[in-house]
């Protein structure tokens, strides 16, 4: 990998793992027992607004030769995702979501575009965008929370705007985990509480890949009315199985995904 990719990537771990100190405590763990961890792929959140949408935030790694390989919809969390890939071994999958706007109701959607358009769109610098952080002004937490009771994503995109949302573990190169289930076992040995929505697991060995994740992290967050300790970003887990031709798969499981983006639910988060 080049230098500056490297350096992006690393860029993007620090600001990540600042909202899920979890992610450090499990990589020395992991280190404790001899493991190096790959990183199967990053995730991203936003809006589908033509100034900060998926197309915007993937011009970082399209600069770097990522090419775009699978769509994703969710219908229940009105949300569109994209999948992209590097040619080259070493770099991670890149996943990117976005909330479509125009179907939350009127009260929430009025509540986003209010403060998209605090965004002064000389801040908006697509190939830094996927660690430019919040674009707007201090969030009010009684917005958070009239956004959370209808979309829990918009709510934590409002409070912490552009980041990685999480990093995932590649499992298949640890070599003490011979299992999804050993990993999940080992994490809930060393006191991690696992998003069991949809089940610990999510996805089967005949879809071809399994995922996993921890609870987000709660951070404290400064709002204009104080502080609150809301959910951050959490760890995730995969397994992925080789098809009938050998290779391994590469896509995503829009069913299983749609679980894994609960991790960061406030009633499910909480401690």
């Amino acid at each position: 990998m080049k230098a500056a990719h490297q350096a992006l990537f690393d860029r993007l771990w620090e600001q990540y793992a600042g909202l899920a100190p979890s992610a450090h405590r499990i990589h020395a763990l992991f280190g404790a027992r001899g493991e190096k961890v790959d990183n199967d792929h990053i995730a991203f959140r936003t809006f589908n607004d033509p100034r900060i949408g998926i197309p915007v935030l993937a011009t970082a790694f399209l600069e770097m030769g990522y090419v775009e390989k699978g769509s994703y919809l969710f219908p229940e969390k009105k949300l569109l995702a994209r999948h992209y890939e590097h040619p080259e071994a070493g770099y991670p999958r890149i996943f990117i979501s976005e909330l479509k706007v125009e179907e939350l109701s009127n009260k929430s959607a009025g509540l986003v575009r209010s403060f998209l358009n605090e965004i002064n769109e000389d801040a908006i610098v697509a190939n830094k965008l996927p660690y430019a952080g919040r674009l707007w002004g201090t969030p009010s937490y009684t917005v958070y929370r009239s956004l959370q009771e209808e979309s829990e994503y918009a709510a934590w995109v409002y409070a912490y705007g552009f980041c990685a949302n999480h990093f995932t573990v590649y499992t298949n190169t640890l070599q003490h985990f011979p299992s999804l289930e050993s990993v999940n076992g080992f994490l809930v040995q060393h006191g991690f509480l696992m998003n069991q929505s949809g089940g610990t697991i999510k996805g089967t060995p005949a879809q071809l890949l399994e995922q996993s994740s921890i609870l987000a992290d709660r951070i404290l967050v400064q709002f204009t009315e104080g502080q609150y300790t809301v959910p951050g970003c959490y760890y995730e887990f995969a397994r992925r199985y080789p098809d009938a031709n050998g290779n391994i798969y590469q896509g995503f499981i829009a069913a299983s995904a749609d679980k894994i983006f609960e991790s960061t639910d406030a009633a499910l988060a909480a401690r």
